[in-house]
């Protein structure tokens, strides 16, 4: 079977898509594609035509097409989700177009650190539901460079006699609807979206859990001096 051919969101005279790729953009299509070779979506030719043309590949216009037509966890190359169907949280090096797409996680994932430290960061995807537990450890969920699945995403954190920090950049709102037993949870405000004034539709980030003997702490970025000044 061929390579499926050039679409709008792959149209090889997008700006986007006449980037150069890195080595790092390669490897990562190829591994992709191997994936999907396992799962027994592309035969043993097809896998094999799709390698050979992305270490070839010059641009990511070229990459792109050659995951046009896998599931979703298999695109790597491509540009920033659009409004509407999800929405990027940072926007600091390494999150403008022509990046590899982020990391993906099933709903409910789990992040957990008994005795140890787990940190979930970077670019990746935000399932509608995070869970995150710290017994005895500490547990760091990055949101400053992610990208929700939806504008409303939940996150469990449990922390019983550890830490859990989450961190979101200005411009999201966290409910805090969890419970502290001998514990604490600060850093959340309903009415705030850090430095950034709310909308309609700002993105929503909702904890629940319980902080037993722990601390489950919200950390938006420091406040600009505008925003000092204007006391937000």
């Amino acid at each position: 079977m061929s390579v499926p051919a050039a679409t709008p969101a792959n149209d090889p005279h997008n700006p986007h898509n006449t980037m150069r790729a890195s080595d790092a953009d390669r490897d990562r299509v190829a591994d992709a594609l191997r994936d999907a070779y396992a799962e027994g979506r592309l035969d043993v030719d097809e896998h094999n035509e799709r390698i050979d043309r992305a270490y070839q590949a010059k641009t990511l216009g070229e990459l792109t097409p050659l995951l046009s037509d896998l599931p979703q966890r298999h695109t790597v190359v491509g540009p920033a989700p659009a409004s509407g169907s999800a929405s990027r949280f940072g926007s600091g090096p390494g999150s403008g177009p022509g990046t590899a797409m982020p990391a993906e996680y099933a709903p409910g994932s789990k992040v957990t650190a008994i005795f140890a430290e787990q940190t979930r960061g970077g670019r990746w995807f935000v399932p509608a539901q995070t869970t995150a537990a710290a017994v005895f450890g500490s547990v760091t969920i990055d949101l400053r460079e992610a990208v929700l699945t939806q504008r409303e995403v939940v996150i469990v954190a449990n922390a019983v006699f550890g830490s859990i920090q989450i961190k979101v950049p200005h411009g999201v709102v966290v409910r805090d609807e969890g419970t502290a037993v001998f514990g604490s949870r600060t850093g959340s405000d309903r009415h705030s979206a850090g430095d950034v004034p709310i909308t309609p539709d700002s993105p929503v980030v909702v904890i629940r859990g319980v902080a037993l003997f722990g601390e489950v702490s919200v950390r938006y970025p420091k406040p600009s001096k505008l925003g000092r000044f204007l006391g937000r």
